[in-house]
């Protein structure tokens, strides 16, 4: 298709079904690995990248439920994986929200180059800066990205790059200071809705019980 041809001048009128945001809903899902209970979305939209999340999420040891009218629950069964491989990121960018959370909760986390759709000058330094920054040690390996911690630590970070903030990357690093020792204060921060929709998720599990506790590791 060349072009749309629209003949206006008409007053529109009607009602449309609007669904959940799909960027909201990924850090969110991804979220869920802090969690010790069961987390409920509505009104998730039922898309590829959604389902490619809950994919990978179950083969981290998320239990992913997906009901009627675009709810999914969420529920951690197993803490043993920390690996999130290639075939599974690869197919979207936003796989690479899984680490923060891993890296809070389980003390490392494994996850190849993220791939997905190729925008721009998008890199995933400024995560790896963010985690650097909360004490976390960051190695690049075959490919995969290794972060470990034995206990994250408050801090101030500047998550600004050439081209602004990051929305992702201030989702990952936000996930993973929840666990951390202190308050982290992030400069420069992404302001999106999908950013706003994710620290709402993260202060109502913090009010619920039981709370968000991370694991202890060697």
């Amino acid at each position: 298709m060349d072009c749309f041809v629209i003949n206006g001048g008409k007053r529109l009128k009607g009602t449309v079904p609007i669904s959940g945001s799909k960027n909201a809903a990924l850090p969110i899902m991804a979220a869920s690995i802090l969690t010790e209970g069961e987390s409920v979305l509505k009104g998730v939209p039922d898309l590829t990248d959604i389902r490619s999340l809950s994919y990978l999420l179950e083969k981290l040891g998320v239990k992913v439920f997906h009901g009627d009218n675009g709810n999914i629950s969420l529920k951690v069964e197993d803490e043993m994986n920390c690996h999130a491989e290639y075939e599974l990121v690869r197919q979207m960018r936003a796989s690479v929200c899984v680490m923060g959370p891993l890296l809070a909760k389980r003390g490392r986390a494994q996850v190849s180059l993220p791939g997905g759709c190729n925008i721009g000058y998008r890199p995933i330094n400024l995560h790896l800066q963010g985690f650097e920054a909360l004490g976390a040690t960051v190695e690049m390996t075959g490919g995969d990205i290794h972060v470990k911690a034995k206990k994250l630590k408050g801090a101030e970070i500047f998550l600004g790059g050439p081209f602004g903030s990051t929305v992702l990357g201030t989702a990952n690093v936000m996930m993973a200071a929840c666990l951390a020792d202190g308050t982290t204060v992030i400069e420069c921060a992404a302001c999106e809705p999908e950013v706003v929709d994710c620290a709402n998720y993260l202060n109502a599990c913090a009010r619920e019980l039981p709370v968000m506790a991370r694991r202890d590791h060697d």
